[in-house]
């Protein structure tokens, strides 16, 4: 942990690039969150600038952890879902590290953040094991933890289920396009969980994204065996699980 206990983390979305100073010892932000509007395009340029423009707002000059909607290995991009194509490739540890003059940076996908985050501070923090964090927006997220520690990238929103991929049947959006009941959709993650919940048998799911926020009007409706519970850090969890990655120095 830093002297002073204190890390800074960026989740960069489609819309928005947020981050802030994380108190490691709560999870808690130190301060207010900034955000900035996601450049269109959203090229490896234009981002890396806009988040030199948000470490210089917070007036941090530490080690920064920032989030990518990516599939990241060795601080480089393979993939790109919700930013523009050009990551794909991309070293990302060293574009963010040379757009901050150089210091010290770590980068890792946005649901692994988000589930290092719920998994210390949020709704597993009291759970041993296996925790599974899925993130159902316009597509499913994933993050795996075995007692604290990460299994990056496993992108389990691609799995078939069913003979579809998954978040083509469950993901935020898919209930939203369809215009589905919460019963309905509920059916539809079900299907998912218990495909993965055969596969893995994890002590717990945590149900990220915005309709995690809307928990109690479909949660109670899954039908397989593993509890779920919603997630607690909402959309401050890339941020803190980024802060908590370079502060351990992850870098998947």
């Amino acid at each position: 942990m830093s002297a002073r206990g204190l890390a800074f983390g960026i989740d960069i979305g489609g819309s928005g690039v947020k981050g802030a100073v994380v108190d490691l010892a709560t999870g808690e932000l130190a301060h207010d969150r900034i955000k900035i509007a996601t450049p269109h395009p959203s090229t490896p340029n234009a981002v890396a600038e806009t988040v030199a423009k948000l470490v210089s707002q917070a007036d941090w000059d530490g080690p920064v952890g920032l989030t990518l909607p990516s599939v990241v290995v060795n601080g480089i991009a393979r993939t790109a879902a919700n930013i523009d194509k050009a990551w794909i490739d991309t070293d990302a540890r060293s574009l963010f590290s040379l757009a901050l003059g150089g210091r010290e940076v770590v980068v890792l996908n946005d649901a692994d953040a988000a589930g290092m985050a719920e998994d210390r501070y949020g709704a597993a923090r009291n759970t041993d094991g296996l925790v599974m964090l899925l993130t159902f927006g316009t597509g499913i997220g994933s993050a795996l933890l075995y007692h604290g520690t990460l299994v990056p990238n496993t992108e389990l929103g691609h799995l078939q289920v069913g003979g579809k991929e998954a978040e083509h049947r469950a993901a935020s959006s898919v209930k939203e396009r369809k215009n589905l009941s919460y019963k309905a959709w509920a059916g539809e993650v079900t299907k998912v969980l218990v495909t993965l919940e055969n596969l893995f048998w994890p002590n717990v799911f945590v149900a990220g994204g915005g309709i995690s926020r809307d928990a109690e009007h479909w949660i109670p409706l899954l039908g397989n065996r593993t509890p779920v519970v919603a997630a607690h850090l909402k959309n401050t969890a890339g941020i803190v699980g980024a802060a908590m990655a370079v502060d351990a120095g992850i870098a998947p």
